[in-house]
């Protein structure tokens, strides 16, 4: 660090509460967002309060820095970058407080805009402005951008909701804003005189007297000087004129919304169409049916939807080149049901008809179709091409009734460019949300974003719209607005001399004397270091011009990475593909990403930090020595390798083979610490104890014992271990013969056990064995197979795990030649299988194996599915509350457990969906990550003790053992209910609680 970022955080330090950062790491994590830019800031503030805030305005007063407010960095025009320093609002900043029995709530800039509506649904209430991304967006966000999203036709945009807030200016005082006077004598008078004094003066560009100047009062981009002042008392309400202005004239820290009652009913009703323009034409004609909502999809949009998620195959019919979506609400079923078939009849007819047509009331459904733009549109990034689509210009307006031209007029602008692009309207308001297909790694496309950036804003200003309107102008589109407001531009300039006369609040972006062309302060597409394996270069420096010549002369820096990384340009392409969403971190009760983000509320436990900090060392913006230092090793812990971000992250990005590089780096040159070099072994420790099982489990049990433990090797004393077994399953398996390949043909099975199935619990592989007996399954146990070697890769031990993988795979590739499938009872042994070995290595076998390895719960299933599993259980009368476990979800979202136990006469599941178990693995067991361990998984604890069932069923140990751990609910693998409905483990009666129901006490 150098010598001015550290006395910077020394100072910031010494006078706030909250946290200060300011290395080149750190600053890496906060150097981008969602958008297309990367601008490293010279420090990150995150205020605990609002004390901090101001003392941080005013040390920037005092130091000339610049302020940049932040909230998730889901702003997709790079509206929260900058060189100063970022303050982020999301870590502590995130109160809400409910008033007036909920018709009001006051907010922190921090809290995300879906917690505030979940808070206020068991009152009938919800806040009306509805951006897609409102399950991670903050509520500063959605008043800094004056969002609005679908349902605009109802509830208008943030500053229809606005009541009043709290700002500190660049100076560092504290102001509430709401209606002022311009005769008060405080500081808001002052402004409140200021803002009167520009309206009037530029009264007749406002009141449309300049073609220009009717685009303020019309849309919502710039600073709004309409509808602020009362034309009967003069006030100014200065809370409604700051939604919109994109922190740039002052830091809102609170403010009082209104909330909106939420309607009984609603009906949705989807049209396809074989041309957008008949599309748009439909649509704008069905606006007089009153309608709440009313968005169209292009052809793109559709088919990545049905290429993203099954659900959507059937739905959307291949021949449609454009859908439109309307909504309408009511308090009357009936009138609802009338008014669809009105909608869907004027649809359906006329020379601009739609081929097809579908409606429903239903809440699934109707959620269902909703989907398609709050979860397909943010899938976009799904795209795997070179090319992808870029939203640097889509954020534009114009007349709805001029919608259809104007789609039209852009279409022929991107042919002329030889572009495509992706586009989704708001058709009740007009709003396209246009992008580009674009490689930003090539010289050419990087000067075409900046011409069809202006080209398509010539088109919209034709059909007398405007850019920038709810998405924020930031780093992308600021550039347009002086052309756009034309003489009122004058206006704006005066407005930022009132508030901001130092240009400190996060300048460059609505107004300035200077603003960035959109294709400037790209992120880097290109390597400045070489990536090499062992034997081999992967990936080529790219060296500035004029410099290849003198490149044998050079120094470049190498990073040898630790994983099989396909491609010759894999790794940097993986890394790339994180867009920065942001959507990792939702802590949406039905999404599980990020467990370790939903403790912390940090941006360096995020995915995208992980994906953010290898494109930093990539890049040549952090040293490859960096990821050997100790913050490193910090930002990287933050994961416990769950998968779940690699499920649910709408770009697909495998953010935990990015972290397992990260991880494997550190320990390649530091080694492992005592407590993970222990935890990486700890199958052969469990192999040792299992000789003396009965002294094993007293010294697991003794206090003294776990005190040491505790000290010595980081092992929680407060965690429960598992017993030791006097039998290992291996054991029992040579005593059975199950160790010899069957020569046999038919059906075979090589059990792929892992530790606690053979040393903890052996039963959970006796019980397989019973159920493939039960089948006429042959079995196999290979004799020679390690442990998975999981605890190994999520602590970074890469050559440790490298070697178990090859063995494993040597003898599991053997067994696949003889006709076997593998299976595994273990989940994080068979995502080992399925997907750590082939990342690990380079090899026809690590496939072979992944491509013929089953999960048992599926294995039987799928033999259901083909009427080869028998079906002769005894009737087994108990209700059991079944979790999923992370490493299962990922490779099965549906879940095969359940499914196959409902085969079971008397057996009823209940699916408990409260996200992951917090345990990962080895992770909960260190005294480290005990706290937190229960802190991710509470809700799963809490849901297992409230539940009325007999007990809990998971497929996973670690799972298993948190939730015996935190609900005291007796839980047992899948298998073992099924093998006792065969009759074949009568031994599992003493560990299942069976209990009667009603009906059978009656």
């Amino acid at each position: 660090m150098d010598t001015e970022r550290q006395r910077i955080q020394d100072d910031l330090r010494g006078i706030l509460r909250g946290d200060v950062h300011c290395d080149p790491m750190m600053t890496q994590l906060y150097a981008s967002d969602a958008s297309i830019y990367q601008v490293q800031p010279i420090g990150v503030v995150r205020p605990r309060a609002v004390a901090d805030v101001i003392a941080t305005a005013q040390y920037a007063s005092e130091n000339e820095l610049t302020l940049h407010p932040r909230g998730a960095g889901s702003g997709v025009a790079g509206e929260s970058l900058g060189r100063g320093i970022v303050i982020d609002f999301s870590r502590y900043m995130r109160r809400i407080e409910v008033q007036s029995n909920g018709a009001t709530v006051r907010v922190q800039s921090g809290a995300v805009l879906a917690d505030v509506n979940q808070i206020l649904r068991p009152l009938g209430r919800g806040f009306g402005p509805d951006p897609v991304t409102r399950s991670i967006t903050t509520m500063g966000s959605v008043l800094a951008t004056n969002a609005s999203g679908s349902h605009y036709l109802r509830s208008g945009s943030a500053r229809n909701a606005i009541q009043s807030m709290r700002v500190v200016t660049m100076e560092g005082e504290l102001i509430e804003l709401g209606k002022h006077s311009p005769d008060e004598t405080t500081t808001a008078g002052k402004l409140a005189r200021g803002i009167s004094e520009i309206q009037q003066r530029f009264s007749s560009l406002l009141d449309g007297d300049d073609t220009k100047g009717k685009l303020a009062p019309k849309h919502r981009g710039g600073y709004r000087l309409d509808d602020v002042v009362d034309p009967d008392d003069g006030r100014v309400d200065l809370a409604k004129f700051m939604v919109g202005t994109q922190g740039t004239l002052a830091l809102t820290v609170d403010a009082v919304v209104r909330s909106e009652v939420v309607p009984a009913h609603r009906g949705v009703v989807l049209a396809f169409y074989h041309r957008m323009d008949l599309a748009a034409r439909s649509a704008v004609s069905a606006l007089k049916h009153g309608l709440v909502a009313c968005d169209l999809m292009d052809r793109r949009t559709l088919q990545i939807a049905r290429d993203t998620d099954p659900k959507f195959a059937d739905l959307l019919p291949r021949g449609a080149e454009s859908m439109v979506l309307v909504e309408i609400q009511g308090e009357s079923l009936d009138d609802l049901h009338d008014r669809l078939s009105l909608i869907r009849r004027d649809l359906s007819s006329g020379p601009d008809a739609a081929f097809a047509c579908i409606d429903t009331l239903d809440r699934d459904e109707r959620n269902l179709y909703w989907a398609l733009s709050r979860r397909v549109i943010p899938r976009l990034y799904r795209y795997k091409q070179n090319e992808a689509p870029l939203p640097f210009i889509e954020d534009l307006a114009v007349p709805r009734e001029s919608l259809p031209e104007a789609l039209i007029a852009i279409q022929d602008t991107l042919k002329s460019q030889q572009a495509t692009a992706t586009i989704f309207a708001h058709v009740g308001h007009g709003q396209i949300h246009l992008r580009p297909f674009l490689d930003l790694s090539k010289s050419e496309d990087r000067r075409r974003l900046s011409r069809l950036s202006s080209d398509i804003a010539e088109v919209v200003w034709r059909f007398g719209g405007q850019v920038s309107v709810e998405h924020a102008a930031g780093l992308s589109r600021s550039y347009l607005l002086p052309r756009q407001f034309g003489n009122l531009w004058q206006a704006m300039g005066q407005v930022k001399r009132l508030f901001d006369p130092n240009h400190r609040a996060n300048p460059g972006k609505l107004f300035g004397a200077e603003m960035q062309r959109p294709n400037e302060n790209l992120r880097p597409a290109d390597q400045t270091i070489e990536v090499i394996d062992e034997s081999r270069v992967l990936v080529h420096a790219d060296l500035p011009s004029g410099e290849a010549a003198n490149k044998a002369g050079r120094s470049v820096p190498q990073l040898q990475v630790l994983q099989h990384w396909a491609g010759s340009n894999g790794i940097s392409a993986v890394t790339r593909g994180c867009n920065g969403c942001g959507r990792c971190r939702t802590t949406s009760p039905g999404e599980r990403q990020c467990p370790v983000f939903r403790a912390s509320m940090r941006e360096e436990a995020t995915p995208r930090a992980k994906a953010n900090l290898l494109r930093g060392v990539l890049s040549g913006q952090i040293p490859v020595d960096g990821l050997a230092s100790d913050q490193a090793k910090e930002i990287t812990d933050l994961c416990f390798n769950c998968h779940q971000c690699r499920l649910e992250c709408p770009a697909s990005i495998d953010i935990p083979k990015i972290v397992g590089e990260l991880k494997a780096q550190y320990v390649a040159t530091n080694g492992l610490s005592v407590s993970d070099a222990l935890i990486g072994r700890i199958d052969t420790v469990a192999a040792v104890a299992s000789r003396f099982a009965w002294l094993s489990n007293r010294l697991i049990q003794g206090k003294v014992t776990r005190w040491f433990a505790e000290r010595l090797f980081g092992l929680s004393a407060a965690r429960p271990l598992p017993a030791i077994a006097s039998e290992s399953f291996l054991r029992h398996a040579t005593g059975r013969r199950w160790t010899k390949p069957s020569p046999h043909g038919g059906l075979k099975v090589a059990y792929f056990f892992d530790q606690y199935a053979n040393y903890h619990d052996p039963d959970i592989g006796r019980a397989l064995a019973e159920i493939l007996q039960q089948n006429g399954i042959g079995l196999y146990v290979p004799p020679s197979q390690s442990a998975s070697g999981m605890s190994r890769i999520t602590a970074g031990d890469a050559k440790g795990a490298l070697r178990i993988a090859r063995r494993n795979v040597r003898l599991l590739a053997d067994a696949v030649r003889a006709g076997y499938t593998i299976i595994a009872t273990e989940p994080s042994a068979i995502l080992c299988l399925k997907h750590e070995y082939p990342n690990l290595l380079d090899d026809e076998d690590a496939h072979l194996v992944a491509d013929h390895s089953r999960e048992a719960c599926e294995y039987l299933w799928e033999l259901h599915q083909g009427d080869r599993l028998s079906t002769e259980f005894d009737p087994v009368n108990v209700t059991v509350a079944y979790h999923q476990p992370c490493h299962l979800r990922v490779l099965d979202p549906v879940g095969y457990g359940p499914s196959v136990l409902q085969l079971v006469p008397g057996i009823e599941v209940e699916r408990i969906e409260a996200g992951c178990s917090g345990m990962a693995g080895t992770w909960g067991l260190q005294k480290k990550n005990y706290r937190n361990s229960l802190r991710i998984g509470w809700p799963l604890i809490s849901a297992m003790r409230t539940a009325k069932v007999s007990m809990a069923t998971t497929e996973c140990s670690a799972c298993k053992m948190q939730i015996e751990h935190g609900s005291g609910r007796k839980t047992i693998h899948p298998l073992k209910l099924l093998a006792y409905a065969y009759g074949r483990m009568p031994q599992v009666e003493q560990d299942m609680p069976v209990v009667e129901t009603e009906d059978q006490q009656a």
